[in-house]
């Protein structure tokens, strides 16, 4: 919490990104973040930039959606640009958010006033370097990657695919097929983060210390809280 408080406090805009897998903790830490520090950060989700299930459909890519094809990444880039350069005086800018209840991105939802010092964006892909993602780590002040048990991961996704009405059957085969897929191309990025947290439902691991591939590393090392049947 003091990282976060000290980027909140540098005096001008700061972004700081987190990043990890589903299922992994990222929604829940960003969340207690933007609690704590109250009016001095924001949240911005990279799921508002979602295809919508239309486009989806157009694109035949509904059966996975949530894959790193199924986002506006140039839209996505672009936003972050605008915030990292936005300074007081400037207009406040509209950001998207994703609405769980309609499964569908909702636009110009999140205001995010000139006088916020911090932007938080918590989302799968924000160090993925293929498929224009690659645009997104030069915006980020930092990055965090949030990490968890494999096992824990899938009871937690397939727990929240019940919790939208799914039935058992295709609650796991979409978390198979679909998720587990989506996890395994995040954690290959976890090498390019500033920390690594690493979760565990019942006992605390302490992160190892991350590498990032294009720049000295920046690393730290932290005791993270433990996180219990986190969403996202």
């Amino acid at each position: 919490m003091e990282r976060a408080r000290r980027l909140a406090s540098a005096g001008e805009r700061r972004i700081l990104g987190i990043t990890g897998t589903p299922g992994a903790g990222k929604t829940t830490l960003s969340t207690a973040l933007i609690d704590a520090l109250g009016g001095d950060a924001v949240l911005i989700g990279m799921d508002g930039f979602h295809f919508g299930s239309t486009e989806l459909l157009r694109l035949g890519r509904r059966g996975r959606k949530g894959a790193p094809d199924t986002f506006d990444t140039d839209g996505y880039v672009s936003l972050l640009h605008r915030l990292s350069r936005q300074r007081e005086g400037d207009e406040t800018i509209y950001a998207p958010l994703f609405d769980r209840g309609l499964e569908e991105p909702v636009g110009s939802s999140v205001p995010v006033a000139a006088e916020v010092r911090l932007v938080v964006t918590e989302g799968n892909y924000l160090l993925l370097e293929s498929g224009g993602w690659g645009g997104v780590s030069p915006l980020l002040t930092e990055s965090w990657f949030v990490s968890v048990d494999a096992e824990e991961r899938h009871r937690r996704l397939v727990a929240r695919r019940l919790s939208y009405g799914h039935a058992t059957d295709a609650a796991e085969a979409w978390v198979t097929d679909v998720d587990e897929t989506n996890a395994a191309v995040v954690d290959r990025t976890a090498g390019r983060a500033d920390l690594v947290l690493i979760f565990d439902a019942t006992h605390p691991t302490p992160p190892r210390s991350p590498t990032r591939s294009d720049a000295t590393p920046r690393s730290t090392t932290a005791t993270p809280h433990t996180a219990q049947g986190a969403p996202e």
